[in-house]
C-alpha cells in the first residue's frame, strides 16, 4: 500500500488494512504527517532531494484518504481547524521553497540568468503536487475554509511562474498555468479577477461559501516582501504585485487602498524606467477604480500628483506617455474640467491642468528627439480638449509649438504633424474669437504643409493624404471662425506654384464656402 510506505518513511506507523475507520488509531494524526512531511522538503540539500521530497508530497497527496485528509482529529471545530489549516499552510509554504527565487545581496544590482537555471526544473514538479491538492480540495464543500486559507501563497506561486521571465522556461509556464486554472477550478471561480475579488453578492448575503475574494490574503503574502528595504531583492514581486492590482477593479479596490498605495508609489518613485512605468501603471489603476472622495481624503490626490508631476521633467519617453495619461485621469479627481465651468464663474482661474499644459508646452518647444516629440504630440489633443475656452491662456505658446511641429517632416507615418494637426482643429473650435488675429500666420503655416506633403516622395499615399485632408479641415474651420475673411487670401494664392494636389484642396475649401453661404441665404 503506497500509503503505508510514505509512513514508514516518515518514520511514522500505520496500519496494513485500507479497511480502518476514520479517525483509526493505526493512522497517526494528519497534522503529524504534514509536519514530517514540510521538514522532509526543508531539509532537502539538493536538487534531486528535493524533487524526491516533492515527489513523495504528491503520492501522498493522491493515495491518502480525503477524509483523513482533511478532517480535524476530534470534532472540536475551533482550535482544531486552526492547528490543521497552519499544517497545510506550513507544507504549502515548504512546498512553494523549493522553487523560491534566489535574492539579489543588494538593492542596487540584479541577478543573472544563469542564477534561475534550476528554479524551472524544481517549480514544475511543485505546480504538480500543488494541482493534486487543489483537486483534493475541490472535491467537497466542507473544505471551503482551508481552499480558501492555502489559495493565497498558491495563486501567488503561479502568477510568479506563468508569465515569460528569466526564472521560466517553455515548460514550467504551462505548469503553472495549469496550477493556476486548477485553483479556479477548485473555488468555482470564473477567471482570476472573480479569484481575487470574489462575488460581492455572496458576501452581502452573509455566504461564507468559496466566492470570497482572496485579494487581502494575496497581500499579506506580497506586502512583507515589499517593503522598503526588501522589495528590490526579488525581482518577481514586483511583477506579482502589479499583476494583481490590475485585476482588481471597483468597488473591490478601495477597501484595500491603503495597502497597494504605499507599494505603488515606490515603484513609481524608483530610479530605473521599468519599475517607474509600472509604478505609473498601478497608479492609474488606483485613481480610475478608487471614488474620488477616498482619493481626496488624507491628502492622497496631492502626494499622487506631486509624484507623477515630477516625472515630466525626465527624458524618458516610455515614462512620459504613462503619466500624461495619469495626470489627465487624476486632474479630474482635484477640479472640474475647465472647459465645463462657465464663462462667470470665479474658478474659471489657473488651476492644475493649466500647470500641467505650460510644462508640456515648455518641453515641447524645445524637444528636437523623435520619440519624445511623437509622446508630446499624442498628448497634447486631450489636453486641449479638456481646457476648453480656457486653452486661450496659452495661445501665444500653443501657437509657436504648433507652427514648429508642423514645419518638421516626421517620415514614415508623420505621427507629430497629424497630433498638431488634430490639436489646431481643438485649439480653434475652442478659442476660435481669437484666432481672426492669428489667420496670417496659421494660413501661411498650412498653406507650406500643404506644398510640403504634396512634393514629398518619400510619404506613401495613405499618409499623404491624411496629412492634407486634416490641414483642408484646418482651414475650413478657419474660414469659419473668421466669417469667411480667408477667401481673398485663398485667391492670392499663385495657382503656378501649386501642384494640382494643393489646387483641389483650396477648391474644396472654396467649394464648401459657397455652400454655407448659400444654405444661409436660403434658409427661412
Amino acid at each position: 500500500m503506497e500509503i503505508s510506505s510514505i509512513l514508514q518513511d516518515l518514520h511514522l506507523s500505520s496500519s496494513s488494512s485500507s479497511e480502518k475507520p476514520l479517525h483509526s488509531p493505526f493512522l497517526p494524526p494528519i497534522t503529524e504527517v504534514l509536519s514530517r512531511l514540510q521538514k522532509k522538503l526543508i531539509g532537502a540539500s539538493s536538487d534531486s532531494e528535493a524533487i524526491s521530497a516533492i515527489g513523495c508530497v504528491e503520492r501522498f497527496f493522491q493515495t491518502a484518504d480525503p477524509h483523513w485528509l482533511f478532517a480535524p482529529v476530534s470534532t472540536n471545530q475551533g482550535d482544531d481547524w486552526a492547528e490543521l489549516k497552519a499544517a497545510y499552510v506550513s507544507l504549502v509554504s515548504a512546498l512553494i521553497g523549493c522553487a523560491a527565487l534566489p535574492l539579489c545581496e543588494d538593492d542596487c544590482s540584479t541577478l543573472p540568468a544563469v542564477a534561475y537555471q534550476s528554479i524551472p526544473s524544481r517549480a514544475i514538479p511543485v505546480c504538480s503536487a500543488l494541482t493534486v491538492l487543489l483537486g483534493m480540495l475541490g472535491n467537497g464543500g466542507s473544505q471551503s475554509g482551508l481552499l480558501l486559507t492555502v489559495a493565497p501563497p498558491i495563486c501567488v506561486f503561479a502568477i510568479t511562474h506563468f508569465q515569460n521571465q528569466a526564472w521560466t522556461n517553455s515548460s514550467s509556464r504551462p505548469a503553472a498555468q495549469t496550477l493556476q486554472e486548477a485553483l479556479l477550478k477548485a473555488g468555482g471561480w470564473r477567471g482570476s479577477s472573480d479569484l481575487l475579488m470574489g462575488d460581492g453578492s455572496q458576501e452581502e448575503e452573509g455566504h461564507e461559501g468559496d466566492h470570497r475574494g482572496i485579494f487581502g490574503g494575496v497581500l499579506d503574502v506580497l506586502l512583507p516582501q515589499m517593503t522598503k528595504d526588501s522589495w528590490l531583492r526579488c525581482e518577481a514581486v514586483k511583477l506579482v504585485f502589479a499583476w494583481t492590482l490590475l485585476q482588481v477593479t471597483r468597488p473591490s479596490l478601495c477597501p484595500h487602498l491603503p495597502r497597494v498605495l504605499a507599494p505603488s508609489l515606490r515603484l513609481n518613485d524608483h530610479y530605473r524606467p521599468e519599475n517607474c512605468i509600472l509604478g505609473v501603471r498601478c497608479l492609474h489603476h488606483i485613481v480610475l477604480n478608487t471614488p474620488a472622495a477616498d482619493l481626496r481624503q488624507f491628502n492622497r490626490a496631492e502626494v499622487l500628483y506631486q509624484a507623477l508631476f515630477k516625472h515630466l521633467y525626465t527624458t524618458e519617453a516610455a515614462v512620459i506617455q504613462p503619466v500624461l495619461s495619469c495626470l489627465l485621469d487624476l486632474l479630474l479627481v482635484f477640479e472640474k474640467p475647465p472647459s465645463s465651468l462657465a464663462p462667470s464663474s470665479s474658478r474659471r482661474k489657473p488651476c492644475r491642468h493649466d500647470d500641467v499644459l505650460r510644462l508640456v508646452l515648455t518641453h515641447m518647444e524645445a524637444e528636437h528627439k523623435v520619440v519624445l516629440r511623437h509622446v508630446y504630440a499624442s498628448a497634447l489633443p486631450p489636453y486641449i480638449d479638456r481646457m476648453g475656452v480656457a486653452v486661450c491662456r496659452h495661445l501665444r505658446r500653443l501657437e509657436r509649438v504648433m507652427l514648429g511641429y508642423l514645419e518638421v517632416r516626421d517620415p514614415p507615418e508623420e505621427t507629430s504633424r497629424l497630433k498638431i494637426l488634430d490639436a489646431l482643429q481643438k485649439s480653434i473650435r475652442a478659442a476660435w474669437p481669437r484666432m481672426a488675429c492669428r489667420i496670417d500666420v496659421l494660413l501661411r503655416c498650412l498653406l507650406k504643409l500643404l506644398l510640403d506633403v504634396s512634393s514629398d516622395s518619400g510619404l506613401v499615399d495613405p499618409v499623404k493624404q491624411e496629412l492634407m485632408d486634416q490641414t483642408v479641415v484646418c482651414l475650413k474651420l478657419l474660414d469659419s471662425c473668421c466669417h469667411g475673411n480667408l477667401q481673398p487670401l485663398l485667391q492670392q494664392v499663385d495657382s503656378r506654384c501649386c501642384s494640382p494636389e494643393v489646387l483641389r484642396c483650396l477648391a474644396i475649401v472654396s467649394e464648401d464656402r459657397q455652400v454655407t453661404c448659400h444654405s444661409s441665404m436660403t434658409r427661412p
